[in-house]
């Protein structure tokens, strides 16, 4: 099966609609999508609902969708670093689904694994619990979170190989591996694509099997937050 595309719009041609579920990769602004989330913009495609840690800056990353208010629903864990999206959540634009980041991982990788539900402490007795089932467990309570099932993933990777077999770098493999499994078709970008075989099989951190497409480009990599001293 041939996964190279040349761009990130063929990429993703034939694959978005709207009011669509997109489960999107990377932590703040590292190992963000960021080609992929403009050709998702510039699409037009509307009504969406993301499944991401954060939504961006507000004019980078997948704040480029608030910007152009495409996106309805947000399913996050941490959003204070923007502040379009506080704006559009207390105008009632935007809705919110808060999730504890290591839940929010666990429903990705959960649904990438075809695991509808699972069980966790975390939450117990705070809003997140409310309206979920509770069971209890060894005499502790437990709150069910469903597994993530997105129409779309879209990731950021470091290396792939032309099978789509995926290395992150660092930090950037952050929320990227559980994104790519649970969706229906994942598209990944990368900064670097060699021949099959090229890659030791133990630096692999996400197989071929979950990369249905591939496009390489260049990455402006923003910082989030520059931090710096005097000399």
């Amino acid at each position: 099966m041939q996964k190279i595309y040349g761009s990130a719009a063929e990429a993703l041609e034939g694959l978005l609609f709207d009011d669509m579920l997109i489960a999107a990769g990377g932590f703040g602004l590292c190992g963000i999508p960021e080609l992929l989330i403009e050709a998702v913009q510039k699409s037009g495609v509307k009504r969406l609902t993301i499944a991401s840690n954060n939504a961006g800056v507000d004019d980078f990353g997948l704040g480029l969708l608030l910007q152009t208010k495409q996106v309805k629903k947000m399913m996050s864990s941490y959003v204070g670093e923007n502040d379009l999206f506080m704006q559009q959540y207390l105008s009632g634009e935007l809705e919110i689904e808060f999730n504890p980041q290591g839940t929010l991982a666990e429903r990705m990788r959960a649904g990438g694994c075809g695991i509808p539900g699972f069980y966790t402490k975390t939450g117990v007795g705070t809003v997140i619990a409310e309206g979920k089932e509770h069971k209890d467990f060894n005499g502790e309570t437990y709150i069910l979170e469903e597994g993530i099932f997105a129409d779309l993933s879209i990731v950021k990777a470091w290396k792939a190989d032309e099978t789509g077999n995926l290395v992150f770098r660092k930090t950037a493999r952050n929320f990227n591996p559980p994104a790519a499994m649970c969706g229906k078709v994942c598209v990944a970008e990368v900064e670097e694509i060699v021949p099959t075989g090229t890659l030791d099989p133990d630096t692999i951190h996400l197989p071929g099997i979950y990369v249905h497409r591939l496009v390489q480009g260049e990455h402006e990599k923003r910082i989030e937050q520059r931090t710096t001293r005097a000399a």
